[in-house]
């Protein structure tokens, strides 16, 4: 598997003890970072960069236990933003490092690997090139991913750097669930078919589930909806991915806060020519002017449609009807196509914070053999399982960690490498 590795990984790697893990996510303008001590996978710090580029732009970073602590100085790149994210890690004041050699590992999240890349990988040359043949179906996701990797392989010369994929963890999906209708030869040339995204999401939350109904997750099925902004739903049957609802792009599938989720394809040239608008026009109108927004006219934040409707805005309350008709519709398919279900997964913020959506979304769903406990749903980002007692279908709240599904597998890479 590593033999493309080059001489002088290999060599970083050498008779290095991993423990300390920098998890980096970037965004087109924004850094998430989280500073994880593999030794009982404890986080030691965390931070948020925004604006990258922009006026305004800010570093809140916090340190496990303490306050957290606000930085506002100019940030033109990614670069500086990684540079004043390793200077807070390592601040004699609110620092938790003494200085940068004790990061073993950094830990990217890039979104789109393309069907090369099935799992996580040690970064190389090579490796930089194929995330960056995966930017033309990925233009918005993949290029600040890459600022990140090359701003950290530049500032943190000879650490270990791996990659993990949003789009992996669907790579066990069967062509009956990937290909599209459309000619064979758009797969063959361009790579057209459905990849699916939030896998790390997924991937965390089905294992945590098996783990909380002291099971192994190749045993069970489990369908985990990832419900947020941006919003996704997997079928995981026997530990693998067989279907999930985001396709080619992250446009496809449920109705999310901006975006349109799946439509007649047809719909496309009609607006285009209706509204005159360009390809670029359409795209930005699908993807951050639909969705919620587009239908309640108000909002793509779920808490502005709840007290709205609950003032009786009628297009809030349809906005809210849609979307959660629109998951049950999936829920139902993906039990079909995993011929049953175990348990059905609740995460990300909408999943992991609305009692109310939850309970709307269940609601009808009792003939699979689960029915929501009202009590036990009245929890907000914390795990519980929410299910009545003894229903033969569980249905949980599991807050998300993609974080610590990157520290790990940035562990288990290296030290594999270190015992070849």
């Amino acid at each position: 598997m590593y033999w493309y590795l080059r001489l002088d990984l290999i060599l970083a790697l050498t008779g290095r003890l991993i423990v300390i893990v920098f998890v980096v996510n970037c965004g087109s303008s924004s850094i998430k970072y989280q500073l994880i001590n593999m030794e009982g996978e404890r986080v030691m710090a965390k931070g948020l960069i925004e604006r990258i580029g922009m006026e305004g732009s800010t570093l809140k970073h916090t340190p496990a236990g303490k306050y957290t602590i606000d930085l506002k100085e100019e940030i033109p790149d990614h670069k500086v933003g990684i540079r004043m994210a390793i200077k807070a890690l390592t601040s004699k004041e609110y620092g938790v490092i003494k200085d940068m050699s004790e990061i073993d590992a950094v830990g990217h999240r890039v979104v789109h690997g393309g069907e090369r890349f099935t799992d996580s990988v040690l970064i190389t040359s090579d490796v930089l090139r194929g995330i960056e043949a995966c930017c033309e179906i990925a233009p918005l996701h993949n290029p600040p991913n890459l600022y990140g990797i090359n701003a950290c392989m530049e500032i943190m010369r000879g650490t270990p750097q791996v990659a993990v994929f949003d789009t992996a963890f669907h790579q066990t999906m069967p062509k009956v669930a990937y290909l599209y209708g459309l000619p064979y030869e758009m797969y063959v040339k361009y790579g057209v078919r459905r990849y699916g995204f939030h896998g790390t999401s997924h991937k965390y939350v089905a294992l945590r589930a098996a783990e909380l109904m002291q099971e192994h997750m190749n045993d069970l099925r489990i369908i985990s909806c990832h419900l947020g902004n941006g919003a996704s739903i997997a079928a995981i049957k026997y530990g693998k991915s067989i279907d999930t609802s985001m396709g080619y792009t992250p446009l496809e599938g449920l109705i999310m806060g901006t975006r349109s989720g799946e439509i007649d394809p047809a719909i496309i040239p009609f607006l285009m020519e209706k509204e005159n608008m360009n390809a670029q026009q359409i795209d930005d109108y699908l993807n951050r002017r639909s969705g919620i927004l587009g239908i309640s006219g108000l909002s793509s934040d779920f808490r502005d449609l709840e007290s709205a409707a609950n003032r009786g805005d009628d297009r809030s309350q349809l906005a809210i009807d849609v979307f959660a008709y629109k998951v049950k519709k999936y829920i139902g398919g993906y039990v079909a196509a995993m011929g049953g279900v175990d348990a059905i997964v609740f995460t990300a913020g909408l999943g992991e914070n609305s009692p109310f959506m939850r309970d709307k979304i269940c609601n009808g769903l009792e003939y699979l053999g689960t029915r929501i406990d009202p009590d036990l749903n009245q929890v907000r980002g914390k795990e519980r399982e929410i299910s009545v007692r003894r229903a033969r279908v569980k249905i949980f709240v599991i807050p998300t960690n993609e974080e610590l599904v990157i520290a790990r597998d940035t562990y288990n890479i290296c030290r594999r490498i270190i015992k070849l």
